[in-house]
């Protein structure tokens, strides 16, 4: 159906109205010329011009000078007619002068037969879109910028792969390749052949994938080969969305921070061991001294007594006391060392510390002398313990000396002992008290280290205390300090409450009584020590074979008969402890009772051993208890 003039007019007018109704876009036309024809809202809008100023106007006015002169209207025309388009985006000039940034397009208008009619001109305003890009290419170009300008970090990215997708100045200089070698190539390259063996490249990714980040110190390869201590950090990096897209890779060498830590721990490791020196040079002064006083009194009375053998018998024995207690002095000094070397063997047993105080009081009081007066404040319902009586009357010779030397011109000392309950449990305090002259607040922190004294060079080990500490923490306690110069001084000894009842057998003498014609096999490599031995077990009424290490031993178990087996742990060759096993393999049922000053460089808990260990040194009272324990009973 042919079209009607009024429906021509109808849809112009429509298009008219939608047109002019436009004020984002200025849609405007011109003539084959490029003069202006019509003009709408939005081209008023963006250029300030109303259809009356502009209509007419050639449509170049909207360039700028350089434009014009450039010939870019002229252009523009052309290349729209010659192509049937002409896009692009420049500045352009509103009528007061000031610029804009437009997206410009023009469309020639053919009439029906082809001919060229005009230009159809569409233009928008994209100011604010031109700033925001220039910003952000000026902000990329900055960071840009900054990242090459980094030579301290090897700044670099990664693909979702770990291949190197950029690669900045400070990845040249640190690790030799110029970017071109890199980008493309996967960053495994720069890892040791040890480290990809295992898939740490791989497994660095995945780290920081999934946790988020990766961080490690680690040796890296250059370029040429050579190794460097680098501090690594990888994180991943996703798109507005939220998908992965890669990795950012930051490198910095720590080859120096690390050669320079390693200075630092060869310094401080010589001065651990000149510190070393220095503390076993004082510990050997006081060992000397302390051993030089012992042996002048055992040498001097020895010598007398062989100088005058007739001396009157009570005469004679006072001097054997003396050289009984100085050696029991000896033995003390070698069981602090040996509690310092921690092969101090522990017997712990349940005591009452009130009664084990009250029976070493009168020993404590003669050892001091009569200048010094001991006072016992002891709790009659005090909760038992489990300690090394030995260790504990060791600690306490300690601290009573210590105490006796802080008061040359004499004093008070008080032992005390009593329950306490703490949150950590029920305790057992043993406190020892003194009135001397107190110790510095400086050094008060230092008391409990091995080979600190405060006393006087050459006079003291600086194990008393120490071996106090050792002992208190052996045995589950603790203990602590209190001091004042001028003030004195007290240590309390906490040790834990045992449930366990008290050994009836502890609070009584030692029986010194076997039975008479046992035959013993002694073995001991010491030929001193085993003629010691030999006497104290005939003085017991024993009948005795001497070994002098277990091969001879094991002979000597062919030929004879025996009752029981006395051996020395450490000997050379076979222990102690292997005769007693190779005794039980050959099938004989034979009691073997062991002794040592130490039980091995590993010490054997008590309840873990296979045969009992008689601590060195020992008397005739011990050795008599420790044959008793293995014999059976008597009908």
């Amino acid at each position: 159906m042919a079209t009607s003039a009024f429906d021509d007019h109808t849809g112009n007018r429509r298009f008219e109205l939608l047109v002019q109704s436009v004020t984002d876009y200025a849609l405007y036309m011109l003539d084959a010329t490029g003069r202006v024809v019509t003009w709408n809202p939005g081209a008023q809008r963006f250029k300030s011009y109303s259809a009356a100023e502009i209509i007419g106007e050639h449509f170049s006015r909207f360039f700028t000078p350089e434009d014009r002169d450039a010939g870019l209207p002229a252009r523009a025309l052309e290349t729209a007619a010659r192509e049937g388009r002409f896009e692009a985006e420049g500045w352009r000039v509103r009528k007061d002068g000031t610029r804009f940034w437009a997206h410009a397009i023009l469309d020639p208008i053919r009439s029906d037969d082809g001919s060229l009619l005009g230009f159809a001109k569409i233009t928008r305003d994209i100011t604010d879109k031109r700033l925001l890009e220039q910003a952000a290419y000026a902000s990329e170009l900055q960071f840009r910028m900054l990242v090459q300008g980094v030579r301290d970090y090897a700044i670099y990215m990664l693909d979702r792969r770990g291949v190197i997708t950029s690669w900045n100045s400070g990845a040249r200089a640190i690790k030799g390749y110029e970017e071109a070698e890199v980008v493309g190539q996967h960053f495994s390259r720069f890892y040791t052949e040890e480290d990809r063996a295992r898939g740490a490249p791989e497994a660095a990714l995945e780290t920081a994938l999934h946790a988020g980040k990766f961080e490690a110190e680690a040796q890296r390869v250059r370029k040429d080969g050579s190794l460097f201590w680098a501090h690594v950090v990888i994180d991943p990096i996703h798109d507005e969305s939220g998908e992965h897209i890669g990795f950012a890779k930051i490198t910095r060498d720590i080859s120096e921070k690390v050669r320079a830590e390693g200075e630092l721990r060869q310094t401080q490791a010589e001065l651990l061991q000149s510190q070393k020196l220095q503390a076993l040079g004082e510990l050997a002064g006081g060992i000397a001294h302390d051993f030089n006083n012992l042996m002048t009194v055992m040498s001097g009375s020895a010598d007398f007594l062989l100088r005058q053998p007739e001396m009157p018998a009570e005469k004679r024995n006072r001097y054997l006391h003396v050289m009984l207690e100085t050696a029991e002095r000896a033995t003390s000094l070698t069981s602090q060392l040996l509690a310092f070397a921690r092969r101090q063997p522990l017997e712990p047993e349940v005591i009452d510390l009130s009664v084990r105080m009250d029976a070493m009081g009168e020993m404590l009081q003669r050892t001091l002398g009569s200048q010094y007066e001991l006072q016992l404040d002891l709790s009659a319902a005090l909760w038992p313990v489990e300690i090394d009586p030995t260790g504990l009357e060791t600690a306490l010779l300690n601290a009573v000396l210590n105490a006796r030397d802080a008061m040359p011109d004499g004093g008070s000392i008080n032992i005390s002992t009593r329950n306490l309950s703490r949150s950590v449990g029920d305790m057992v305090e043993l406190a020892l008290s003194d009135a001397g002259e107190g110790i510095p607040r400086d050094k008060l922190e230092r008391v409990f280290e091995p080979f600190f004294t405060t006393k006087p060079t050459g006079k003291g080990t600086g194990l008393g205390l120490s071996q106090i500490h050792g002992f208190a923490v052996q045995s589950g306690g603790a203990v602590n300090i209190e001091s004042e110069v001028g003030q004195g001084t007290t240590v309390r000894i906490l040790l834990p409450r045992t449930t366990k009842p008290v050994r009836e057998e502890a609070r009584g003498q030692l029986d010194v009584t076997i039975p008479v014609g046992l035959k013993v096999l002694l073995v001991e490599d010491s030929g001193h020590v085993r003629y010691f031995a030999r006497h104290l077990l005939e003085d017991l009424g024993c009948d005795v074979v001497e070994a002098e290490d277990g091969h001879e031993a094991l002979r000597l178990l062919d030929e004879h008969q025996f009752d029981i087996v006395f051996s020395d742990i450490v000997m050379p060759g076979m222990s102690g402890v292997d005769l007693g096993k190779r005794i039980k393999q050959m099938g004989l049922d034979l009691p073997v009772l062991l002794a040592s000053g130490y039980s091995s460089k590993q010490f054997i808990p008590a309840h873990q051993r296979d045969f009992p260990i008689l601590r060195k040194p020992y008397k005739l009272e011990t050795l008599a208890a420790g044959i008793n324990q293995l014999l059976p009973p008597a009908d």
